[in-house]
Formats: C-alpha cells, structure tokens, sequence
C-alpha cells in the first residue's frame, strides 16, 4: 500500500523534502500550499514583466550537495569562463562540469554574480564589511576612527564574560562605537525592539564570529587571492565575494523543482490554508483539513507522514487535541514574528552622475539612518539582468520591517509608495530620477523573532518532537532564522530520519548550528 506524506507549505523546505520523498523512498507527497505559486519567501514577484526578489537570495552554501542539488535544475551560466568551475570544500576539490552545448533560453540557468552590499549612514555610503582605507578615513574623519579602534580593542581585551543580548554579543566583537554606528540601528530596525532585549542567538546563527580582525584579514587577502571558488569554504558567508544567482530571481529555482515534483508523481495544492490538524492515539497525526480558498470548502487529507513549514503559533493553534497542555498553548501564542514590505520603484536611468541610484552596483545597501524608516535598499538590476526588461530603467526594492498592528503596515498602496518615494529622495541616491510606476508587497510573518516567548521555545520543541509522524522543517516551521541552504537541509535530514526509521529529531535542531553551516571556519580546516 502507498504511503502519503502531507507537507504544509511549498517554500523551499517544503519543495526540497517532497524532491527527496520522490527520489529515494515510495511515498508521494502531497504539498498544501496556502500562496497560488510555489516559493514561499523565495518566490520571484512579476510586475509588468518587471522581476522582484523578495528579501533578497543570495545562492551560496558550504554544503557540496546543496550547490548540486541546486545546479540540477539551474545548469551554470554558458558564458562562465572554461568547461569547469573548481569547488574548493574542506580541503577536497570537486570540478562542476557545464554542459558542452548553450542551453535554451527557456530552460534556464544559474549566474555567477558579483557581492557587493554597503550601509546607508548619514548621508555616505560604507563598504560592508568595513574596509580601512581613505574613503572610510575620509567618512568617518580622524576622530571617529580612533573611537572605534579604541573600543574595539577595548572589546577584544576585555570582552563580556557572557552574551546574554545581541547587543553584547555585537559588542564583543566590534566594540561600542562601531556596534553604535553600524549595528544598533538597523537590527533594531528588524526587530522592533532594543537590541538589549534580543538574546544572542540571533547574531550567533547569523553573524558568529565575523570580526574586524577577520574582515581586514579576509580584505587583505582577497587582493593576491587567484582561484576564487564557488562554496568558498574559508570565507565567512558575510564576507563571501560571490554567489550564484537564477537568471530570473529565486522562485525560478522552485517552479523547476514544482515542476519536477510533479512529473515525479507528486501533488501541489494551491490556494488552500491549513486549519486544523488532527491527532490520534495521543503521539500520531493522522489527517489534515485544510480550506479550499477557491470554493470555500474544507478538505481532509490523511497521510503517514506530515511535514510542516507553517508558523509555530499556527501549527498549534490547529492542533485538535485536547490534551494540548495550556503552558505549550501560552508559550505558542506569545511566539512573535516580523512583517515585511517591499516597495518596488521603477525609474528612468538618467546620465547626469550627480544621480547616484543609477551608477550604484550594489545587491542591497544597509539603511542604518534613524531619520528612516526604510530598513534596507534593493537594486534589483544588479542581481540579474534579466530581472529588468528595459535596461534603460533601473528597478529597486525598499524594504520596511514591522509588525501587522503598525502603522506602516497598515497603510494603503499608494501612501506605502509615497513614503518611499520620499525616503529614497531622503537618502541623496536620487535627484531627478524619473518615478516610471511602482508596486507594494507585503508579506506576513516573514522573520520569526527571537522576542516575546521564544526564551520557553525549547518547551514546544520538545513537545512537538513527541509527535511520532510529525517533522518541522524550514525558518517559520522551526521558529529559526534560517537561510535557504539551512532551511533545504532541514527537509533533507527529516526525510534520511525517515528513510533510517530514527526517531530523535536533533540531527534536524542541529543544522545551521553545527559547524558545517556556521558563518565561520576554524582557521586550518
């Protein structure tokens, strides 16, 4: 008899673990999804042929099966120099060989794309990471270079003995000053609260032990560095100088894995909200009913397997067991997440250089100003070419992060495009730029936070593990800010655990804490 595994979402957890279903064992999933596209976050948004990247998606992993997962369904650009690209990882090489002839335009395929990101602080512009030469002495002046040599080495010499926030974390390793100037604004940003009241998890899976040290060690030796690679296993992520990028934003990655899933004989159904799960025998999921936002009908299904990317807080809230002790209830309801808008703005490309938006080549630029409310700044031309049918106009993404009770969050379309509008002119980056049309985006939920109960996360964790048919994968599915790489090996490790019939979950709760996926290296690996 056929085995049925439910997977509750189709981003890119819930994409990778129906793939790894129909490839290595006989269950067929079935994906409910609640969006009418595939991608979750890392859906690719269209308007009027214009292309959008939603947060921003960087390609890249330490991890060889990841990148050749990837590579699978997005071949290497043609016009990548030579027949093979050398991979470099843990002191093994690997050649990716490209296909001997060009692929068709339809098909697709992954670019090799430069990094370059920099902060927004009062009124210039830095290179992120920090790189010390004269534009930065110029910049910051005499003084305040000194400040932060100062209360870096102040830092490194005598650091906190604990990390209980985020902003002790930063601050032992870039000092005061700098955490105040660069770090402090733009996190709380983000977040919406004081950096203060963030443990230090976050900056630990995002930034680990990325340093001034390490950023002028790394700047100086990029400059006699020949053979760049594309895992570049002993860069730290935040510092990585290239990454790998489709053609046409991130989703066209996960429609050619729907795609595939699909002629492997798996189900997509779109449009449909999970609402209730439902429990049998105490520990076993046995079905779940979800809404046809199509008919508005509710619909059962029943399955062997049931995997979930949805938010922590809903997952519980659907769970029909009466059982449910009320403290994993509370602790549920508590978990706080981040929304996220996106403001896309098409301008003309104007010749006059005095307009610095239309000579920037940066994937993204840091906002660390407090006068905005903008927390970050998309230049979606320079992710892909392709993303912009007319290379004559230049297309950007501002970004804004809240809560769904703010007032940001709740104004209309054309209000969100006024205030960006004015704050992109508050910046200096344009002058007379013609604004061609834009569009808002919001997505709910985007970022889970490491606020309100997340301190008694471990109590759900636990509790939710108990469940011996039920896996959570993915950044919402496992309250965890997640990269696409540590999201899609989640999948891959729940369905091994199935595959090896291993019931403990950790090796799940351990990526992007292990140190295959942390941001930093020991240095002789």
């Amino acid at each position: 008899m056929e085995e049925k595994a439910i997977i509750m979402g189709a981003g890119p957890a819930g994409l990778t673990a129906a793939y790894e279903l129909l490839t290595k064992t006989n269950i067929r999933p079935v994906i409910i999804e609640m969006d009418g596209q595939v991608g979750g976050l890392s859906r690719t948004i269209n308007y009027k042929g214009n292309l959008m990247d939603i947060g921003g998606h960087r390609f890249f992993s330490k991890s060889e099966k990841i990148t050749d997962w990837w590579l699978q369904f997005l071949p290497l650009d043609q016009a990548i120099g030579g027949t093979e690209i050398s991979l470099s990882y843990q002191n093994r090489h690997v050649a990716l060989k490209k296909s001997p002839s060009a692929l068709p335009v339809s098909s697709g395929k992954m670019l090799l794309r430069p990094r370059k990101s920099r902060i927004y602080y009062r009124h210039a512009l830095f290179d992120y990471p920090l790189s010390f030469n004269f534009k930065t002495l110029r910049n910051f002046g005499v003084g305040k270079l000194s400040r932060i040599a100062v209360t870096y080495l102040q830092a490194r010499l005598f650091p906190a003995k604990t990390e209980s926030s985020l902003e002790q974390f930063f601050i032992n390793r870039f000092g005061k000053e700098l955490y105040f100037t660069f770090f402090k604004g733009y996190t709380e940003k983000i977040w919406g609260v004081s950096c203060k009241e963030i443990p230090a998890d976050w900056g630990r899976q995002r930034i680990k032990d990325l340093n001034i040290g390490k950023a002028i060690r790394q700047s100086i030796a990029s400059v006699f560095k020949k053979n760049k690679t594309l895992t570049q296993k002993g860069t730290s992520t935040s510092l990585i100088e290239q990454f790998l990028y489709p053609e046409k934003g991130p989703g066209q990655m996960w429609e050619k894995v729907a795609e595939k899933i699909k002629e492997l004989g798996g189900e997509i159904r779109f449009e449909a909200t999970i609402e209730k799960i439902m429990i049998e025998k105490g520990n076993h999921v046995s079905s779940v009913i979800y809404k046809d936002n199509r008919t508005g009908n509710p619909v059962e299904i029943k399955g062997d397997y049931f995997f979930s990317t949805i938010p922590v807080k809903h997952l519980i809230a659907g769970l029909q067991d009466t059982s449910i002790p009320d403290n994993i209830k509370h602790i549920a309801e508590n978990l706080q997440y981040r929304d996220f808008i996106i403001v896309g703005m098409l301008f003309k490309k104007q010749k006059d250089q005095s307009n610095r938006l239309s000579s920037l080549n940066d994937n993204w630029i840091y906002l660390q100003d407090q006068e905005l409310i903008a927390g970050r700044l998309q230049i979606f031309n320079n992710w892909s070419p392709y993303m912009v049918p007319d290379a004559g106009n230049i297309w950007i993404g501002l970004e804004y992060f809240c809560r769904d009770t703010d007032a940001v969050w709740n104004k209309s379309e054309a209000e969100m495009i006024q205030l960006a509008y004015h704050e992109i002119k508050k910046t200096g980056l344009i002058k007379t730029e013609e604004l061609l049309d834009a569009t808002v985006i919001k997505v709910p939920k985007a970022y889970p936070s490491y606020t309100g109960s997340y301190i008694q996360f471990p109590v759900l964790q636990k509790f939710l593990d108990g469940f011996e048919n039920l896996f959570l994968i993915g950044r919402n599915g496992m309250h965890r800010y997640n990269n696409t790489d540590h999201s899609m090996m989640t999948a891959m490790t729940a369905v091994e655990n199935i595959i090896q019939q291993q019931k403990d979950r950790s090796n799940i709760w351990s990526v992007n804490m292990e140190k295959d996926f942390h941001e930093e290296r020991n240095e002789n690996s």
